[in-house]
């Protein structure tokens, strides 16, 4: 049984950040503080780290919320200096979360999130139309979690990760002259994650966790062509012109320090530290069960083509100031490396290095009871385009931006 790696496929984003292609939204409070991790306020804390459960000041907590992304990148040949521009979607993800404390020191946790997934639209005839001409992903976290407080000022946690997601993919071939359809919507994998959260006096708030890769396996993919069904045996399809391919998705593992210091009891600082693990994203294997549509000399239905990330490196810092008892203002900014070089640009995962900046208001509109707004823009640089692998080359740009709506409710 051949191996698939379908990671470009399966995590094709648009500048969604946290070093690539990875949703780096997954609490809105978090996003107008420049996605800070070390707030344990109330049940948002668990994606970021199960050991934060323990400080959440409330016996039950539960948080939910959404975004809006939009992203819009171009592209200019530089050999016909033709442009051509995205047209994706707003996309929208979302998180929901819920913990309670069992005992004094025990805490039971289940966040749901999208840290995977979007929609990137090229038009059907542009330069890189047989890399991708349209790719929507979908992809869910959901996780369990515990947590076990050591010490009035220690805890510890951890979870269980199962993802789920699907994939619809549409690119060209130019042998034989057809359009392909990857689907998959059976996709899954599990990982785990683990953190400690310190809180040592009342002006220092220190969140340290780990988040495991996860491979995803599409055991049944099908792939449909748009070609005269005259070709359909010479490629092995079906009476329906479909093949099936299968894969391993590798997700990204993420290891995060923050650290919120409380300058007076109306200001706090938050800063964080991430490394992405996006090294072992290598190469790109697509492999069909009967198309000959790939460049490997001894089997042409192994598709391989070379991605050369590199692990990368976030830092971030926000600020939140409470104005009065109802309404608190935060700001944030971070840097968001991107995981390739110009001689691997990745026209279905765009990324590039930028600059972030976040803001948001929180209302506390009843006891416990809270409704927080953000939104943040990105100013990512432009690049050069050298990706000899695909002839292609030119200069890319990009825009985007983002907000978001969350609602949080300490019970009791």
């Amino acid at each position: 049984m051949k191996k698939i790696v379908l990671t470009t496929a399966l995590l094709a984003g648009v500048l969604a950040h946290a070093g690539g292609f990875r949703v780096s939204l997954q609490g809105v409070k978090q996003l107008a503080m420049a996605h800070t991790s070390a707030h344990a306020e109330d049940a948002s804390v668990t994606f970021f780290n199960p050991a934060g459960m323990s400080f959440i000041p409330s016996k039950l907590s539960v948080a939910a919320g959404g975004f809006g992304a939009k992203s819009i990148v171009t592209y200019q040949n530089s050999s016909t200096l033709q442009s051509y521009e995205t047209n994706n979607p707003l996309g929208t993800p979302v998180y929901a979360a819920i913990a309670y404390k069992v005992l004094d020191n025990v805490s039971i946790g289940f966040n749901l999130s999208t840290p995977f997934g979007s929609t990137i639209e090229w038009p059907a005839d542009w330069a890189g139309r047989e890399i991708v001409q349209r790719l929507e992903l979908k992809a869910f976290y959901f996780q369990p979690m515990i947590s076990f407080k050591l010490a009035p000022w220690a805890s510890v946690g951890g979870s269980y990760i199962y993802a789920k997601g699907s994939v619809n993919w549409d690119k060209a071939v130019t042998q034989p002259g057809a359009t392909l359809n990857l689907t998959d919507d059976k996709a899954s994998g599990s990982g785990f994650g683990v953190g400690f959260y310190f809180q040592p006096d009342e002006k220092w708030d220190i969140s340290v966790a780990y988040r495991s890769p996860i491979d995803m396996e599409a055991k049944n993919g099908k792939v449909s062509f748009d070609i005269s069904p005259a070709l359909y045996p010479s490629l092995g399809l079906d009476a329906a012109g479909t093949d099936s391919f299968k894969a391993t998705l590798p997700l990204v593992s993420e290891y995060t320090v923050g650290v919120t210091y409380k300058v007076t009891p109306k200001w706090l600082v938050s800063a964080d530290f991430n490394y992405s693990g996006w090294d072992r994203y290598s190469q790109l294997t697509l492999d069909f069960a009967n198309a000959p549509i790939g460049n490997q000399p001894n089997d042409p239905t192994v598709l391989v083509s070379p991605k050369n990330f590199k692990s990368t490196q976030t830092w971030r810092v926000g600020t939140q100031y409470k104005i009065n008892d109802m309404i608190a203002a935060r700001a944030g900014y971070y840097y968001d490396q991107s995981p390739y070089t110009d001689e691997n640009f990745q026209a279905e995962t765009p990324s590039f290095d930028s600059n972030i900046i976040t803001a948001g208001l929180g209302f506390n509109l009843a006891k416990g009871f809270g409704v927080d707004v953000a939104g943040a823009i990105a100013f990512p640089k432009s690049r050069e385009v050298k990706n000899s692998f695909n002839n292609f080359f030119g200069q890319a740009k990009a825009k985007a931006y983002y907000f978001g709506l969350g609602l949080s409710y300490n019970v009791f």
